[in-house]
């Protein structure tokens, strides 16, 4: 069963391509992503059911405890989240962002090796972690573009798988 979730974007990050993404106050949500925003890899990343990342800040925070050196936007998400259950995150759950744009969760995302920069020692500990209850991120799709900005409210909808 899951509970009403609702949280908040506290950053909303790009980049040209890679790791780490910048924060931006704002941003254009297409049925591709922010814009401004691409993909190293676009063969892996991208496309219409990976359109966007999302982290926790809370996965941040926990990875920093164990002696990693993150901030947002380091493991290339796209929105920074606070105060989403990632334990309750399931594919097929729709969510609200801000006042005009809904996504859809898809997949998890699955660590990779480009995460090597940020302590290769413990890369395989990292993986291991990020793999674990979704804290390597949930991939969602564009159900409604428009406008995002720092600070918007997150809203569950519905599960519809």
């Amino acid at each position: 069963m899951v509970v009403m979730m609702t949280g908040e974007i506290s950053q909303l990050n790009i980049s040209r391509g890679g790791i780490p993404k910048r924060a931006t106050p704002e941003a254009k949500l297409t049925s591709e992503g922010l814009e401004g925003d691409a993909w190293a890899h676009p063969k892996i990343h991208g496309g219409p059911n990976q359109s966007i990342l999302l982290i926790g800040q809370e996965v941040l925070d926990e990875l920093n405890a164990l002696g990693y050196r993150l901030f947002p936007g380091a493991l290339g998400e796209n929105l920074t989240t606070t105060h989403l259950d990632y334990n309750q995150l399931q594919a097929g759950q729709r969510f609200r962002l801000g006042s005009q744009c809904e996504i859809e969760l898809t997949r998890l995302r699955e660590p990779c090796r480009t995460l090597d920069v940020y302590n290769s020692d413990n890369l395989e500990k990292i993986q291991k972690l990020l793999k674990l209850e979704g804290r390597g991120g949930w991939y969602a799709r564009i159900l409604k573009p428009g406008l995002l900005f720092t600070g918007d409210k997150i809203w569950f909808l519905a599960q519809v798988v």
